[in-house]
């Protein structure tokens, strides 16, 4: 907003609420670039899509942003579980692997608010943006807390939007619509919830249509005002996320594909973080297991697919609304997944390990007039240099909180070289490189796995290479101490 029109709209709402104070000071995004930010988080999304060369895959949404952007074919996240993984995304810092990471965060700021950094919104927010969150951005739907999720006295991302949203519909609440299936029915207990379902109807018999039917409305709205005054919406889009519903004609995409073989689906030998996949068994299953039962495995895999696709239908109405709105060209558009999930590669169905499957996810960054559009790049990077790159994209000032690297160079030149990535578990820690993985658990066991090997992370070298376990524990702790 220009100076001149700031002082206009203050003395108006000066006459108007005599009694709130009102700041007059022209805010940091007349001096940037003004341009919007559009976020787009999805759960549990794996890089299983024909951008990311599974070309099995039915994407043509996010594929065309992928076309007209930069895809990071080697982002990787903080943490594999949502809620420590939207914390890194939400405040640009490493922080704990618990997913109440963010309500940890608030009960801080309830104590004092001066001492704990900013938000990536609210960072945004007290630079002119208005800030609105739709859906599952935070790690719960909606951000807020209590016994459904939807207590306003309980807020996840306090001080960060001025509009933090989540449509139930029939599913009554954010907690029901997180494991939502088909009209409105809620997980009561897991064991009586099919983990797998197709119903026949519009995308809005599953939850992520209302949200999506929300962004939709708020776009347009924001839109209208982003001419005076930019703004940061992110929309977060619950599948793939377990259960695995979709609409029926998503599932159909799939039906007369044959899915191609697991990669290493053996479970590995001596100490690791593998798991036995809880969040996965605990739901109704028909007795099947999909490590033992290749019928079911394709099963799984046909019907995490076509929530996949399901997810890119609710992306690919969001773009065509900003499309529609002639917003393109003054918003940066980025699509994130919050974690990877393991598809039966090493006897895992679910997140939660350290493996390279748990932990690599989507990243695609477009903005206008980012040079060779559509090329993807290798460097390796992680969830934390999002903060960074925002601010660097919209003229922001970087504040000195954050513990990431803004991604502009890379953005600008894809064959620019990244940096390793760190991430954690409840007891263990990792680092990747070009070409290893550590691994470090509490107690002193260590994996070390060779990417350049055939053998990748199904051979723990660490005993046959002390020196490059030295280095790599000593850069892990460094990097985790700033």
């Amino acid at each position: 907003m220009k100076p001149q029109h700031c002082a206009v709209l203050c003395a108006i709402i000066a006459i108007m609420s005599p009694l709130r104070a009102v700041t007059c000071e022209p805010s940091a995004a007349d001096n940037g670039t003004g341009l919007n930010v559009l976020l787009i988080c999805v759960d549990d999304l794996r890089p299983e899509l024909k951008c990311f060369g599974k070309n099995y895959i039915r994407s043509p949404h996010i594929d065309q942003l992928a076309r007209r952007g930069r895809a990071f074919h080697r982002h990787y996240v903080q943490a594999p579980t949502c809620g420590a993984s939207r914390f890194t995304l939400l405040t640009g810092r490493y922080g704990s692997s618990s997913n109440a990471a963010l309500f940890g965060r608030a009960r801080e700021i309830s104590g004092d608010s001066r001492s704990t950094p900013s938000s990536l919104p609210s960072w945004f927010r007290q630079h002119g943006y208005i800030t609105v969150s739709v859906g599952k951005v935070s790690h719960h739907p909606g951000g807020r807390g209590g016994a459904d999720w939807n207590d306003d006295a309980q807020p996840e991302m306090p001080l960060s939007w001025d509009r933090h949203l989540m449509p139930v519909g029939r599913w009554q609440h954010p907690r029901g619509a997180m494991h939502g299936l088909a009209n409105g029915e809620i997980r009561i207990k897991a064991g009586e919830m099919d983990v797998l379902q197709s119903v026949a109807g519009p995308d809005s018999i599953y939850p992520d249509g209302l949200t999506t039917d929300e962004a939709l409305r708020q776009l347009s709205s924001l839109g209208e005002q982003s001419i005076t005054q930019p703004f940061f919406l992110a929309v977060g889009i619950i599948r793939p996320h377990l259960p695995f519903g979709a609409p029926a004609k998503y599932l159909e995409l799939y039906q007369d594909i044959k899915m191609p073989a697991v990669p290493h689906p053996q479970k590995p030998d001596g100490k690791t973080t593998w798991h036995g996949s809880g969040e996965f068994m605990k739901y109704n299953r028909w007795g099947r297991n999909p490590n033992t039962d290749a019928e079911f495995s394709a099963h799984v895999r046909r019907h995490y697919a076509a929530c996949v696709s399901y997810a890119d239908a609710q992306v690919g109405r969001i773009l065509t609304r900003l499309d529609q709105l002639q917003l393109r060209e003054r918003t940066i558009v980025v699509l994130w997944g919050d974690h990877g999930w393991h598809l039966g590669e090493h006897s895992i169905w679910g997140k939660h390990a350290l493996f390279e499957e748990s932990l690599r996810s989507p990243l695609i960054v477009d903005y206008p007039g980012i040079p060779r559009p559509g090329q993807s790049t290798q460097a390796i990077v992680e969830t934390l240099d999002l903060f960074p790159t925002l601010c660097d994209l919209t003229g922001l000032e970087v504040p000195n909180f954050v513990n990431g690297t803004s991604l502009r160079g890379i953005l600008e030149q894809p064959a620019t070289v990244g940096h390793a990535a760190i991430s954690y578990g409840k007891s263990n820690r990792t680092i990747r490189t070009e070409q290893y993985r550590l691994i470090a658990h509490k107690g002193g066991h260590v994996e070390l796995y060779d990417h350049q090997s055939a053998d990748a992370e199904t051979r723990n070298i660490a005993e046959e290479h002390p020196g490059i376990v030295a280095q790599l524990t000593r850069q892990l702790q460094r990097r985790l101490s700033q």
